[in-house]
């Protein structure tokens, strides 16, 4: 602490400090010395100004030095490197090694800010989010005091040839690396940090010993994330040049002359003994005697204490006296076909918990549907030549599809182009009109005179004025997020032509959200104390911190719900004041007691599923519409907002074909329950995660086909073949209590990880008991138990009985997260329906006498090579030739030409031919790899707009065109 508090004064001053801080403040927090060092850049010291002014002096086998000279290597920052067999040294400066000098007497002692400085210089950094600035701060502290505090001891024990055996101090370490990975491929994300370079390295010496890497590779992520690194020429370059191509023995040799710094002997024996303590843990891990004795206790009463399900008959409506859920998926829009991150980020994640919430008997009803106003609609009808009513009708169709394939569950699935959304917006907007919350202004608006109409932000695009992103949309950035009005945008461009438009004035009316903005806070301050997202709290609050400013709600547009006030008729709703109505609108049209529902604050939970990005539109307009409506609104109580889901290392993109889409998900022959298993098994909750089809087949293999899989059939099956299919009497004991116990555990967590929406630890909870069972049976063999004497043989049918228990618990348990597999295991159990309920503990879900069905595999192996070729399947062209966004000028007569989705002018004949080339080259590209049908159509009729184009132009009838190629086909 002391050394961080001397680093903040030296920040906060105003002088230049030179890094000859000499070695007794060797052990300043990373996070600080990081500082430090970005101080000298700031400062413009100019001690990087050549390629040889950065210079390591280190000595051979130096780990640490191996996390500079890789660092090095890996971000293209030339360094001059001098490495010592002996430490002798020139000057007190170099009295520990290594060092890294700047430049004009600045030097870094510290090897992780020296692998820091170079990362923070580089041209090939990435730039981070505060989040993950605090996760970098955070594993390099990490790895100062906790990992080299486990790693120099077991390398001093190594090489001195006394090697310390416990190795749960090492096993702890893995599983924080494991932590952070979470389903990342490295530490920060999807790209190499300074953070992965140090902990690499410090671990690189240590996984030589052959003991190390088994217990390391025990966790997949842990082990894929070494190799990639150890692999890499910059990394094994690094290693040659810090060990001088003498390998392992450098390393040898480095710690027969190292004594261990005082501030990790200082930790050492905290470790050792929380290590030891963990061990302790794990080895007698299970549960108290009290858990048994409760356990018992609720297993002996049976199956009478629990409740029977409610029968579920629609409509569905609030009941006095029971707690009643309304849950809503932010409503898709209806101008694309959604996702795999799309899907688990709303649709899903909200099925999941509404069939959990029925399994509890909680009454619930889960609302969604097409949001299909606006913009993104006229856009699309034009390039699809269809009216937008026609595109609402094609996507609701194909939306709809797509979620019943995924068996996802909505009691109403609707879509906000409906009377009752006309009726019911226009009724909010004249309350919050008579209740003074609006406001009136002329706006200057972004005109296309080429178009001849005011532009709505979806139809801008230019480059980010917080940014610098050249594609921000008219109303956000996608690349920093930030919400921008279409006038602030940097060289704005016409989305439809291309030409640069003109600010023209316009009337609109506002949400006077300074106004609302007492009421909001106060609404927020209780709301939030409920079940909110870390990612919806921080944002909302951002908002708030910013200062609410009045929010337009009208648009110069023709698709929308009508304004009724005078002087704006001409004018519809914009979409984020009017889309969040739909989930009033569709459930009034699912039932005409909607308002028991929607203005029932008192009795009515509110429940509300998206991702990050519509979080603000769901926590400040949409609560503030309703609040300055003063009607008695049921207002957001709790919001599930996730993280971003992407596709391998990629971005999904319908364009480029990256990634898995709702319409050809089926087309794998991957059964849906699949994709819901493992988009749950990665919910992106607190941080972005991969799809990854590498990891998905690991899965499916792993834990569901050898671990859920293999304990539910190998019960059902040797209950058929020893028992006739019929459930024997269970004679319990101590063991089998355990087991209970266990069970009874995992069921509390599942309970408590749902009902706060963690879907993610639930399902881990589940396939934690699965894995129970199959711990239970190897240890008790049944198999050999039934050939014995009859005290056995009745010790058999215990086991195996209490195991299919455990699978009908199971059969409950999976049914929000995959419910065919539900459905196939409770035909094969023969479950009762009144039994399909989450109990509050484990009981005899089947009775003595029971008879169940046939048994089967609910799971099927997925090959490696059915992986690969659905990655490459889905990789998209990458490389494709794109057309011009920006129009190209021609001497011809201006008119414009449609190329597939984008608007031109007319281009030369010269110019024309030229792209009918490029674009032929890229259609048989594309069908030589076998991409997708959409990409192969959709490159295909590119050609052909360009073919008519060039046939237009050249003043042939594109019949003639036609005929041309015919005769051309013949003669071939």
């Amino acid at each position: 602490m002391i050394c961080t508090r001397f680093l903040r004064q030296v920040l906060e001053s105003n002088r230049i400090v030179s890094l000859i801080v000499a070695t007794q403040y060797r052990t300043f927090t990373d996070s600080a010395t990081l500082r430090l060092a970005l101080c000298i850049k700031k400062r413009n010291m100019n001690t990087i100004s050549s390629k040889n002014s950065l210079k390591l002096i280190t000595d051979a086998g130096n780990p640490s030095a191996l996390k500079i000279i890789a660092s090095s290597l890996y971000f293209e920052v030339p360094i001059d490197i001098q490495v010592s067999q002996k430490k002798e040294t020139k000057s007190c400066i170099y009295n520990q090694l290594p060092v890294l000098e700047c430049g004009d007497n600045h030097y870094l002692f510290n090897a992780n800010s020296a692998s820091c400085y170079l990362y923070n210089i580089s041209k090939v950094k990435h730039e981070f989010s505060t989040e993950n600035k605090e996760k970098q701060d955070e594993i390099l502290e990490w790895e100062s005091f906790k990992l080299q505090a486990a790693v120099q001891p077991y390398l001093l024990s190594l090489f001195s040839g006394k090697k310390d055996s416990n190795t749960i101090i090492m096993e702890s370490v893995f599983q924080s690396i494991n932590s952070y990975l979470g389903q990342n491929p490295y530490l920060l994300g999807s790209f190499i940090t300074a953070s992965d370079i140090v902990v690499w390295a410090s671990l690189y010496a240590v996984m030589q010993e052959k003991d190390i890497p088994d217990i390391s590779f025990k966790l997949p992520a842990v082990k894929n994330w070494f190799n990639k690194l150890s692999i890499s020429d910059n990394t094994l370059k690094a290693v040659d040049l810090i060990t001088q191509s003498k390998g392992i023995s450098a390393f040898k040799v480095f710690f027969e002359n190292y004594s261990l710094p005082s501030h990790l002997s200082k930790n050492i024996k905290h470790i050792k003994d929380a290590a030891e303590e963990l061990q302790q843990t794990e080895e007698t891990e299970g549960p108290s005697d009290a858990d048994i004795k409760n356990a018992k206790s609720f297993w002996l009463k049976g199956r009478d204490l629990v409740a029977k399900p409610r029968k579920l008959t629609h409509p569905i409506l609030p009941k006095d006296g029971e707690k009643n859920i309304l849950i809503t998926s932010a409503l898709p829009y209806v101008n694309n076909v959604p996702h795999l991150g799309n899907i688990i980020g709303c649709t899903l994640s909200a099925d999941v918990y509404a069939r959990y919430c029925r399994l509890r008997n909680l009454n619930v009803l889960y609302i969604c549907g097409t949001d299909e106003y606006g913009t993104a609609t006229e856009t699309k009808a034009f390039s699809e030549g269809l009216t937008p009513q026609q595109i609402c009708d094609k996507y609701n169709k194909i939306h709809s599809e797509i979620y019943t394939w995924f068996n996802i569950e909505f009691d109403c699935f609707g879509r906000t182009t409906t009377e009752h959304q006309t009726k019911i917006t226009q009724d909010i907007f004249w309350k919050i009109e008579k209740n003074g919350y609006l406001c009136k202004d002329a706006v200057d608006q972004l005109k296309c005179e080429q178009c001849e109409r005011f532009l709505a932000d979806r139809f801008v695009e230019g480059i980010c004025p917080f940014c610098s992103y050249e594609d921000a949309r008219g109303d956000q950035c996608d690349a920093c997020g930030k919400l921008i009005n279409a006038t602030e945008l940097k060289k704005p461009r016409c989305k439809q032509c291309g030409s640069s438009p003109v600010i023209k004035s316009s009337d609109h009316i506002f949400l006077d959200l300074p106004k609302i903005e007492p009421m909001l806070k106060d609404w927020i301050m209780k709301s939030e104390k409920a079940n909110w997202t870390v990612n919806a709290k921080n944002i909302t609050r951002g908002w708030i911190a910013e200062g609410l400013k009045p929010r337009c709600i009208t648009r110069d547009l023709k698709w929308g719900t009508p304004v009724p006030m005078e002087g704006y008729t001409d004018k519809v709703f914009y979409v984020w004041f009017d889309a969040p109505i739909g989930y009033i609108s569709i459930t009034a049209n699912y039932t005409d007691q909607w308002e028991k529902w929607w203005k029932n604050p008192e009795q009515v939970t509110l429940v509300q599923f998206m991702a990050k990005d519509n979080v603000p539109f769901h926590t400040v307009v949409f609560p503030s519409s309703l609040l300055a409506a003063k009607d008695n609104y049921t207002i957001l109580n709790e919001i599930s907002a996730t993280e971003y889901l992407n596709y391998e290392n990629d971005k999904f993109s319908k364009s480029r074909g990256v990634g898995v889409f709702g319409d050809h998900a089926e087309s794998t022959g991957i059964p849906a329950d699949m994709f819901r298993f493992y988009l749950l098994y990665i919910r992106p909750e607190s941080q972005d995660s991969f799809f990854q089809w590498d990891d998905f087949i690991t899965k499916n293999n792993s834990e569901l086909l050898n671990n859920l899989g293999n304990f539910v059939n190998r019960a059902l099956m040797f209950l058929k073949n020893s028992f006739n299919s019929t459930l024997p009497n269970l004679q319990l004991q101590c063991e089998d209590y355990k087991l209970i116990a266990g069970i009874n555990r995992d069921l509390h967590q599942y309970i408590e990880h749902l009902d706060a929406i963690k879907l993610k630890d639930g399902l881990r909870c589940i396939l934690n008991m699965s894995r129970l069972g199959n711990q239970y049976m190897q240890a008790h063999k049944p198999w050999v138990l039934i050939k014995g004497d009859e005290q056995e043989q009745m010790r058999a049918a215990t086991v195996v009985g209490l195991a299919v228990n455990v699978s009908a618990l199971i059969a409950v348990l999976i049914l929000p997260y995959m419910p065919l597999v539900s459905k196939q295991l409770q035909l094969q159990l023969d479950l009762p329906s009144d039994f399909l309920i989450v109990p509050d503990n484990f009981v005899p879900m089947l009775p003595e006498g029971h008879k169940i069905g046939t048994p089967a595999p609910l799971f099927q192996k997925i090959e490696v090579s059915l992986g690969d070729e659905l990655k490459k399947r889905f990789s998209g062209i990458k490389d494709a030739t794109v057309l011009p966004t920006n129009p190209v000028k021609s001497e011809s007569s201006g008119e414009k030409i449609v190329v597939s989705d984008q608007v031109i002018e007319t281009l030369t004949v010269a110019e024309l031919e030229e792209e009918i080339t490029k674009q032929g080259n890229i259609v048989r590209k594309v069908k030589a790899e076998k991409a997708n049908k959409d990409i192969i159509d959709g490159e295909v009729k590119k050609l052909l707009d360009l073919k008519k184009a060039l046939a237009s132009t050249q003043g042939k009838s594109n019949e003639s065109s036609k005929e041309k190629v015919c005769k051309k086909t013949k003669k071939k």
